[in-house]
């Protein structure tokens, strides 16, 4: 389960870093209080999530609290694949 839970941050940190350049984030950084993310790419990381790990993220889980780090994106797509 550690190695699903490492591939998973990974490819999440890949996405976010194609928009966040020239900072190093950690897993556990609120990317929206850092100011790098708007509402467009709230809304590109949802649609990324969903296409990358198979998932649907339903309504009630559109909550800034599960997409605010990328240990909180990593949860999130683990429990939905549960």
């Amino acid at each position: 389960m550690e190695q699903l839970g490492t591939e998973t941050k990974t490819s999440i940190r890949a996405f976010i870093a194609r928009y966040i350049q020239n900072y190093t984030l950690a897993d556990d950084e609120n990317i929206f209080a850092l100011g790098f993310i708007n509402s467009l790419f709230a809304m590109q990381l949802v649609l990324f999530v969903e296409k990358e790990f198979h998932i649907e993220v339903d309504n009630e889980e559109l909550d800034i609290d599960n997409f605010s780090t990328i240990n909180a994106i990593a949860a999130l797509v683990e429990r939905k694949q549960a």
